[in-house]
């Protein structure tokens, strides 16, 4: 068999959301305040919502295991890592997230709330490292199966606003990539955006943190309106093709 034939019979599935629970991703640049305003969500369900916490998954990527926590240190406070390399081990990071945490709590009828999923990937290895977005795409839709979120938030900031809100810290190997790499990053997010606005909400999150947390509780409304909270203690044992 050619390498050819090989690569030919790489699956790529179609994108699908979960058919239990609820799956809200947040995206946006650097120190664009996606944790405060997924903490701030999850907060308002818990108690104006009287959303029972173990229902509630906060997550992130890279990061979310101990194997993710793993790949974070390498990507973000590693050595130079060639682009395509990169894009390879946040795909691992993410096939290895969403079997083993993330859909296993939405089979069980829970909320995710990711911070960061596969739209970061093309954004960042896609447009920032210059490598083909459809590749990128195909990729994490393969490393996933293909699981695709309710509703995307996209928190978007100037690239600026790095320096401004992160000033006094040490910045990851990410962040200190210069202004040129996340005006481009940005721009792909918004094109994203524009591409898919059944998914997307964008927020525009220079705006006092209240005010974007109040225009979140509006885009996830009627996702939200969906969510059965009708949660199973145990993992189910399916396969994961019959979700």
């Amino acid at each position: 068999m050619s390498i050819l034939d090989m690569t030919r019979g790489l699956r790529i599935p179609l994108p699908r959301r979960p058919k239990r629970g609820v799956f809200i991703s947040f995206e946006g640049g650097e120190a664009a305040g996606k944790t405060t305003q997924m903490q701030m969500l999850r907060d308002h369900l818990v108690t104006e919502r009287s959303v029972a916490e173990d229902l509630i998954l906060t997550t992130r990527e890279p990061g979310g295991t101990p194997l993710g926590r793993s790949i974070r240190g390498l990507l973000l406070h590693g050595e130079h890592v060639d682009p395509r390399a990169e894009a390879l081990l946040y795909a691992a990071d993410r096939a290895h997230h969403i079997e083993t945490l993330v859909r296993p709590h939405l089979a069980r009828g829970g909320l995710v709330l990711g911070d960061r999923y596969f739209d970061s990937s093309i954004a960042y290895q896609g447009a920032g490292r210059e490598l083909e977005a459809s590749e990128i795409e195909s990729l994490s839709l393969w490393a996933t199966n293909g699981l695709m979120p309710h509703r995307t938030i996209l928190l978007d900031v100037p690239p600026e606003a790095l320096g401004q809100r992160r000033a006094d810290e040490t910045h990851d190997r990410l962040e200190q990539a210069g202004g040129d790499f996340h005006a481009t990053v940005r721009q792909e997010f918004l094109d994203l955006a524009a591409a898919d606005p059944e998914r997307f909400s964008v927020i525009d999150g220079t705006l006092p943190r209240e005010e974007v947390h109040a225009q979140v509780l509006e885009a996830v409304a009627e996702v939200l309106s969906i969510f059965d909270p009708t949660f199973e203690p145990a993992p189910p044992t399916k396969h994961r093709d019959e979700m």
